[in-house]
């Protein structure tokens, strides 16, 4: 499949829901099908590096998800601990960043030395930059954005100052933004910058998200007119 390079998202980002629904409907445990999503991930890595997709943001566990019951919590956990440690030295070699936004510090200890030692060792990496949203909300973002703004004392600030202040102060703004599993909703996801960001739903489960999936979202994205408020 040929695209336009000059229509292609330069970040793409995705709420990646509908893995526990993927494995009820298969008679096996919700962890079940976070494990299958791990795969989606890898792929959909692949692809991004193969469409020459240069961010990708994944939406992996919210301000939110503490609601879920320890099992799967933990077993989330563990998800995230044995792929970073698997592919760290993966990431490398094909030149992918990895980037984390939201806040770690209630996370175990030896999950944060996984994900920091990942970081540091990616950060000259240049080819595609991962961004894992992690014990991240959109709302808290905000709020500890602000906070930190009273804490430096400015009496005023512009839309730049502000975005400064962001996780996301690294990286640009989402040009489109997925979410599988047959929702219509974002889910506290970032908030402030998606304001002039495409969204595309689907049907299709996390676990089930492939290639064919991936270039239904490239298609639809170089159907769309972006103007940004004014006229063409």
């Amino acid at each position: 499949m040929t695209f336009k390079p000059k229509k292609l998202p330069k970040h793409l980002a995705i709420i990646m829901d509908g893995n526990g629904r993927w494995a009820k409907r298969r008679g096996f445990p919700r962890n079940y099908g976070h494990k299958v999503g791990i795969f989606a991930v890898e792929r959909t890595i692949e692809y991004c590096l193969k469409y020459g997709i240069k961010y990708l943001t994944l939406f992996a566990f919210s301000t939110e998800n503490w609601k879920r019951n320890k099992e799967e919590i933990d077993g989330i956990f563990q998800l995230i601990r044995n792929y970073i440690s698997e592919n760290r030295d993966r990431f490398v070699y094909d030149s992918v960043k990895i980037n984390y936004i939201g806040t770690l510090n209630p996370f175990p200890n030896d999950l944060v030395s996984i994900l920091e030692d990942a970081r540091r060792k990616t950060e000259k990496c240049d080819k595609l930059t991962i961004t894992l949203a992690l014990n991240y909300g959109g709302r808290d973002e905000i709020l500890r954005a602000i906070n930190k703004i009273i804490r430096d004392g400015r009496k005023e600030i512009t839309s730049e100052i502000f975005e400064s202040y962001l996780d996301t102060k690294n990286i640009p703004n989402p040009d489109m933004i997925v979410r599988t599993s047959g929702e219509y909703r974002i889910s506290n996801f970032l908030l402030y910058q998606m304001a002039y960001s495409e969204f595309y739903f689907t049907k299709t489960y996390w676990p089930d998200f492939n290639e064919r999936a991936f270039v239904k979202v490239l298609k639809a994205y170089q159907k769309r007119d972006r103007r940004y408020g004014g006229t063409r």
